[in-house]
């Protein structure tokens, strides 16, 4: 994605958060996606509030998790037909999610009185960078109900923290291969976001393989330091990139 493009996705995202709010109020209704979610999900309703974590919200900052397509999509996790893995499409760094975090542990499928289900609308305003109404469907049953935030506050932060990041020009497709030292991976982003530093990122590894990047970030999406996150970072020496196929 060009870097104009993505320092503009998040003010995009919000003005089309913000209309398809607007639509919905006139509408009063909403469809939801045909994608696997929990017994009497209901389309929710759309706020149009500052998106803004309460002051009560029971965590301390923000992990960004990025999967690297190629790896979750050879390891047999996938279903058949994920649009992550579309043979036309060489996807490369995708959201996996953002999670609500404390200094140690983290929350999780919190009380909501948000709904369970995620509209489709709101996965057509992040297909992008986050290509499946499945993984998003569990990501805000899972995390997003412990940020305090609405569905469609809580995913505006998501869109507005990846826009927050820049991904180095090696990874920013699928078509990357070959092997690095995680420090090195590491370095890489550091080296692309000022205000990133070596305690605030971490590589994980599936086997030997790259799986994830995650990056700390606070309330406010500001770089920061996490041990908790830090020290379950990959301890290998290299780690193999894999391909698109």
């Amino acid at each position: 994605m060009p870097v104009t493009l993505r320092k503009a996705l998040p003010l995009v995202l919000a003005a089309v958060f913000a209309l398809g709010a607007y639509l919905q109020d006139r509408a009063g209704t909403d469809r939801t996606a045909d994608a696997p979610a929990a017994d009497g999900d209901t389309a929710p309703t759309p706020d149009r509030a500052p998106a803004q974590v309460p002051a009560g919200s029971g965590f301390d900052f923000y992990v960004l998790s990025l999967s690297w397509s190629p790896t979750f999509c050879q390891s047999g996790q996938a279903r058949d037909g994920d649009p992550q893995c579309d043979p036309g499409r060489a996807r490369g760094f995708v959201v996996h999610g953002l999670w609500p975090q404390n200094e140690r542990g983290y929350p999780e499928f919190c009380p909501s009185s948000e709904p369970q289900r995620v509209p489709a609308a709101i996965g057509r305003e992040l297909s992008t960078f986050m290509p499946s109404m499945g993984l998003i469907g569990h990501q805000w049953r899972k995390h997003g109900t412990c940020s305090g935030l609405s569905q469609r506050e809580y995913f505006s932060v998501l869109a507005a923290a990846f826009g927050r990041l820049e991904i180095p020009k090696p990874y920013s497709d699928g078509r990357t291969a070959g092997t690095v030292s995680p420090g090195a991976l590491e370095q890489a982003f550091i080296d692309a976001n000022p205000g990133l530093s070596p305690g605030g990122i971490a590589v994980t590894c599936d086997g030997r393989r790259l799986e994830e990047i995650r990056i700390c970030m606070t309330r406010d999406l500001r770089f920061r330091d996490c041990r908790e996150v830090d020290q379950r970072a990959c301890r290998i020496d290299t780690v193999t990139i894999p391909t698109a196929r």
